[in-house]
């Protein structure tokens, strides 16, 4: 199935950036991201980046004075952050690698201080675990690790029932996934609870925060609404 998600993203690459560029709720949910990040990540700390994508979160992790190792499954996102880091100059700050995060024992044992998944990566997995499974090995001790991870409840899409829209309202409750369609590439989307990923942990890791994105607001996808409805996007925030 992963085959499907890097065919996908390699074709998204091309207008991923401009796609977030133009996209309000996108950009508020990443500032937000980023100032939970800036709470727990240490001065020093080497920062593992799953599903990197174009390396939005790693050039700016790295500007901020992070180093960071970035892996993505996708070519052509990785294309798109070497463009970046020969650009800003930051060949010292970020280094990248076509890597799955399945296949994390590949890495080098016990080299991160933290590791970041960002914006539903890691709901191209049904078994968490497959992920989870490597972060002893590859982590330092008293390592830290922010996943973000969409759930199998959207406040958004229930309110669809209201609509009449009752698919749509409760997709993500399927017990074997979701279809997914990204640039004509159809894959198997899955929504995982905090539960899920506390067992995919297991007992080695305590819970510090646990933070809502868009729980109340609306959803990337409705990228029109702050437009059309400014005051109540405002109140929903």
């Amino acid at each position: 199935m992963l085959e499907e998600v890097k065919e996908a993203f390699n074709r998204q690459s091309e207008m991923f950036d401009q796609y977030e560029e133009q996209n309000e709720i996108l950009k508020r949910l990443r500032t937000v991201v980023r100032k939970h990040l800036l709470r727990h990540i240490k001065n020093g700390d080497r920062i593992l980046g799953l599903n990197a994508g174009t390396g939005i979160d790693a050039i700016y992790l790295a500007e901020n004075g992070f180093q960071v190792h970035a892996i993505d499954l996708s070519e052509g996102m990785l294309n798109k952050l070497e463009a970046k880091i020969n650009s800003y100059g930051l060949k010292d700050k970020i280094s990248f690698e076509l890597l799955s995060f399945t296949e994390l024992d590949k890495l080098c044992k016990n080299n991160f201080d933290y590791i970041f998944s960002n914006f539903g990566g890691l709901n191209c997995v049904e078994n968490l675990s497959e992920v989870t499974k490597h972060f002893n090995k590859i982590l330092k001790p008293e390592g830290r690790l922010t996943l973000v991870i969409m759930p199998p409840l959207s406040l958004w899409e229930i309110a669809l029932i209201l609509k009449g829209k009752f698919n749509p309202a409760f997709r993500r409750l399927h017990k074997n996934g979701t279809e997914a369609n990204i640039e004509g590439i159809k894959f198997t989307t899955h929504y995982h609870s905090l539960k899920n990923l506390r067992q995919a942990l297991g007992y080695g890791f305590q819970l510090i925060e646990v933070q809502g994105l868009a729980s109340v607001s609306p959803p990337p996808y409705a990228d029109k609404f702050p437009k059309h409805h400014p005051r109540l996007y405002k109140h929903l925030q």
